[in-house]
């Protein structure tokens, strides 16, 4: 009798431990903590209509910033030319393009961890890809009004579209420019339709369930979708179509992006090495921030039901590993014109280090090197909202400072000494480069209200899927497969 009481109790034992690990697993895990499909759509409408007085406030700073950025600012220097920024002899491409290059980065966002980890079936992004994608999109229209600002006569834009006129002119296609426009006018099509179409259900959603102006702009935008098995599949096979196309264009994007610069005779530009040196950039510093974003969506909307420690936990590993290829490319390009370069180039990286500007490039160093690598390997931190945001945070103005160090750094030497110059931006540049990040935000806080900001029916879609089995004393997650 004793040892059957005693095996009785070891089993309850054996059983609450299983227990506690199982509700252990569905806190951590979205995609195996179920809960009814009316109640994930509360959530979510709830999200959307969360309009606080704080965020009509900073909804109305930000909008007053970009007005004075890219409206004052930019009109005056339309009215009074170029010579009112910094940008001169020597130094003809400044903080425009650098910004330019550091928007087009941040764009790679949605592209990487909606596309790429939806092609290959990386189940936890699913309540994160939509926030990604508006990053991509809203990103993409501020990169694209830079070579409009950096043109001077901006009203000049037309010539760059190929539109045949009675002088038979075309645009001139060794140009940069051109190269630019077409890879963000075909971007921001693709990446915007990638936004629309997983939308469509929950528009649906939402023309169910809410009242007023939303429901009307919901009912328009949800295309009359009715969830039949015909539509779903049609659903289905357009997003695949264009997950798989979407990638060739992000890659081709940050290329061409590189080929600015690395197709010049300019020494530390001409380079092999910029087109993929640019591209892990560029996902560097997009990952990071779909994790500062999505940290404070989190925070403002309520989602933490959603968006949960596994979900930035999982963005941070990739993170690091991105941190590990980016000083790969970066050093591999700083040795080769060190030691194979002309002795311009040696004067170009002393005045990096050594120069000027060598806190810039000190802190682009201690921020996408140092502090990731010092840091992101511990779990503790990986799973810290707060110092997430501040790590992520700290790797865009790192990455920020390395467009800036490349543009206009290796322009202020060159193969004339007499030619050499320092760079300074005006405070036209700092207030139209203000604007543009205001824009940003901007954009960016006022879609929160106006789309579904988490895709309900991929996180129910996943859940169906996924389940809690045992394994003898271990607790693990299952997925059924149904393709």
């Amino acid at each position: 009798m004793a040892s059957e009481s005693t095996r009785r109790d070891w089993q309850e034992g054996q059983e609450a431990a299983l227990a506690h690990e199982e509700q252990k697993l569905r806190e951590e895990v979205l995609l195996v903590d179920p809960r009814p499909r009316s109640e994930m759509n509360r959530m979510v409408l709830e999200a959307v209509q969360r309009i606080t007085p704080g965020y009509i406030a900073l909804l109305v700073v930000l909008g007053l910033i970009t007005l004075v950025g890219l409206f004052f600012a930019w009109g005056y220097q339309m009215r009074w030319g170029m010579g009112v920024a910094g940008i001169r002899r020597p130094v003809f491409w400044g903080m425009y393009i650098a910004n330019f290059v550091f928007w087009i980065g941040i764009s790679h966002s949605g592209t990487f961890v909606s596309a790429i980890l939806r092609v290959f079936k990386a189940e936890y992004s699913r309540p994160i890809t939509r926030g990604a994608e508006m990053m991509t999109t809203f990103s993409l229209m501020v990169a694209g009004l830079f070579p409009l600002i950096h043109l001077g006569r901006t009203w000049r834009f037309y010539w760059m579209l190929p539109i045949p006129n009675q002088r038979e002119l075309w645009p001139n296609f060794h140009s940069p420019l051109m190269w630019d426009m077409t890879a963000i006018f075909t971007y921001l099509t693709g990446s915007t339709l990638y936004l629309y179409l997983p939308l469509i259900p929950d528009f649906a959603m939402g023309r169910d369930h809410m009242t007023g102006w939303r429901q009307k702009l919901y009912r328009v935008l949800a295309l009359g979708w009715r969830g039949t098995e015909e539509e779903w599949r049609h659903l289905m096979t357009a997003m695949k179509i264009f997950a798989f196309v979407i990638i060739p264009v992000m890659f081709s994007v940050h290329t061409i992006v590189s080929w600015d610069f690395a197709m010049t005779m300019k020494v530390g530009w001409r380079s092999s090495i910029f087109g993929p040196y640019f591209v892990v950039g560029a996902i560097f510093s997009g990952v990071s921030a779909v994790i500062t974003m999505l940290i404070i969506a989190r925070r403002s909307l309520k989602l933490h039901y959603f968006i949960r420690t596994e979900h930035l936990e999982s963005l941070a590993l990739l993170v690091l590993i991105f941190s590990f290829a980016w000083t790969y490319f970066f050093f591999n390009d700083f040795l080769v014109e060190w030691y194979g370069g002309e002795r311009v180039g040696h004067e170009i990286l002393t005045l990096q280090a050594r120069g000027p500007a060598a806190p810039l490039w000190y802190g682009m160093l201690f921020f996408n090197i140092l502090v990731p690598w010092a840091t992101l390997w511990n779990k503790r931190i990986r799973r810290s909202p707060t110092a997430l945001f501040l790590i992520t945070l700290g790797v865009n103005i790192g990455m920020y400072l390395e467009r800036v160090i490349i543009v206009t750094g290796f322009l202020q030497r060159n193969r004339m000494p007499f030619d050499w110059g320092e760079y300074n931006p005006s405070i036209v540049e700092m207030s139209i480069v203000v604007g543009s990040f205001a824009m940003f935000f901007f954009l960016y806080m006022l879609f929160t209200r106006i789309l579904p900001y988490v895709p309900v029916w991929e996180v129910h879609e996943g859940q169906l899927t996924h389940r809690i089995v045992r394994f003898g004393r271990a607790v693990v997650t299952a997925r059924t497969n149904v393709d």
